[in-house]
């Protein structure tokens, strides 16, 4: 068991030490997406008052644009063998970087208790005790196997993928035995405002994978090609989340209340009683497992970035790992039980209220790597205050701050309107401000900082670290 648990964090994997291809991609990402809590955003669609053709339409268009911004970020692991949040130095300074990082640990607290309510219904009722208690037990086996880290992850997902794409054909075809599909598919009626909203759910979705996803690519060879890995990523998630996607519409749509009284059990009943009942509430824990081992995982990196950009430290021992995994389940175990009540009607405004938060990110980071740094990073500086990306980008900071206010206007949550929202007919557009103006204002300033990088003592054009550490192209 020692050999198995992973003893990487933060620090650069060896070359030595890559494995796998860029397939893997596909199976874990498949297999995180085919569950109850992507089922569940795309019922959203209609439950706030979509039609099925057009849900389905936005759905697909925010899971392929999402999709592909998230999968761009993972094409950075295996050229630098880091996480994805360390990388962030490099625009937002090394102890700058604990700007975004500590809304993405709240990001990662979040998912892991939606994912544990829906889950510990589930866990309840094999166990034949309730709610409360599978919240519990579902919350203790995630952080068991995020302590064993990477390899486990990955075993986790070639299995998940294949359970769980069986369970979804069953359930579809039990489905649609069910509903009238030829009367869903002719009610259709465009409205921006839901075509909008269905877009940015699922755009949400995807994009809240980019903070960790090249977590789960940093192990691989550094030759593996950037283009496998990109598709090879988008198709796996956006896959996944359609179908589970979809399946959430059409659930929403012939279910209605039952559905919404209790997601989980509506779903297992779909595919059966008894002991056949027993085997969907296993599928549904299987599916929340995987993705929550993300979350938790993707959490203790974050963390132990946080902290590092201030102590300095780049290894972890086993017992240090342990900690943070476990602050990471004991938070989200604790706003699990404090809001399973209210579930559903507070997990769109979360959805849409990160993606406030994360496209901002997710635009510097990807302006930076493909267009300012072409690939490349002094990988010894992104742990020295004193080095190339020094301590604080203030200057990238300022453009997310900027990034954040753009999207004010333009976002319709429970809790805040903006004002332009009514002039286009209720329509959240804020993530696509989000992601263009933030984008263009970095790769303005990014120019001017390749020119004259942080920390150059001389301050002359075109100086550039060493090859020792750099990540090349």
């Amino acid at each position: 068991m020692s050999k198995l648990i992973e003893l990487r964090s933060i620090d650069v994997v060896p070359d030595e030490e890559r494995h796998g291809t860029a397939f893997s991609q596909f199976t874990l990402w498949l297999g995180a997406n085919l569950q109850i809590t992507a089922v569940v955003t795309g019922a959203l669609a209609v439950v706030f008052g979509g039609d099925v053709v057009w849900s389905i339409a936005g759905l697909l268009l925010g899971n392929l644009l999402g999709g592909a911004v998230m999968a761009l970020h993972s094409a950075q692991g295996p050229k630098l063998g880091l996480p994805q949040m360390i990388q962030s130095r490099a625009q937002f300074g090394v102890r700058g970087a604990v700007v975004p990082l500590l809304l993405v640990i709240v990001m990662y607290v979040g998912f892991f208790a939606s994912g544990s309510v829906l889950a510990g219904q589930a866990v309840g009722e094999l166990t034949h005790t309730n709610g409360t208690t599978g919240i519990v037990v579902f919350a203790a086996v995630t952080a068991l196997m995020a302590i064993v880290g990477y390899r486990v992850i990955h075993a986790l997902g070639r299995v998940a993928s294949t359970i769980c794409a069986l369970a979804f054909v069953y359930l579809g075809i039990r489905l649609l035995d069910r509903a009238d599909l030829t009367a869903l598919l002719h009610d259709a009626h465009f409205s921006p405002p839901m075509f909008l909203l269905a877009m940015s759910l699922s755009a949400s979705w995807q994009l809240a994978f980019g903070p960790y996803v090249a977590d789960y690519s940093r192990y691989l060879p550094r030759t593996t090609s950037t283009r496998a890995t990109f598709w090879w990523t988008l198709s796996g998630s956006a896959l996944g989340s359609q179908w589970s996607m979809t399946f959430g519409v059409l659930v929403a749509a012939t279910a209605g209340a039952k559905f919404l009284d209790s997601q989980v059990g509506y779903v297992v009943a779909l595919g059966g009683t008894g002991l056949v009942a027993s085997v969907f509430y296993f599928v549904i824990a299987l599916g929340k497992l995987t993705i929550n081992v993300l979350n938790t995982y993707g959490g203790f990196m974050s963390m132990v970035t946080s902290v590092s950009g201030f102590r300095g430290q780049r290894q972890l021992s086993r017992a240090g790992r342990a900690a943070y995994i476990a602050l990471v389940m004991v938070a989200g175990t604790a706003v699990a039980l404090l809001g399973k009540d209210s579930f559903l009607s507070s997990f769109k405004d979360f959805l849409l209220f990160l993606l406030t938060f994360f496209t901002p990110w997710s635009a510097i980071n990807l302006v930076d790597y493909y267009l300012i740094s072409k690939e490349r990073y002094d990988i010894p500086a992104l742990s020295d205050p004193r080095g190339r990306y020094g301590a604080w980008r203030w200057d990238a900071l300022a453009v997310y701050a900027l990034g954040l206010l753009a999207q004010l206007p333009f976002l319709a949550t429970g809790f805040y309107t903006g004002p332009l929202v009514d002039r286009l007919g209720g329509a959240d557009v804020s993530w696509i401000v989000g992601l263009a103006v933030p984008a263009l204002l970095y790769w303005l300033i990014g120019r001017r900082n390749a020119a004259y990088p942080p920390g150059n003592p001389r301050g002359k054009r075109g100086v550039v670290p060493s090859a020792q550490g750099v990540s090349a192209p």
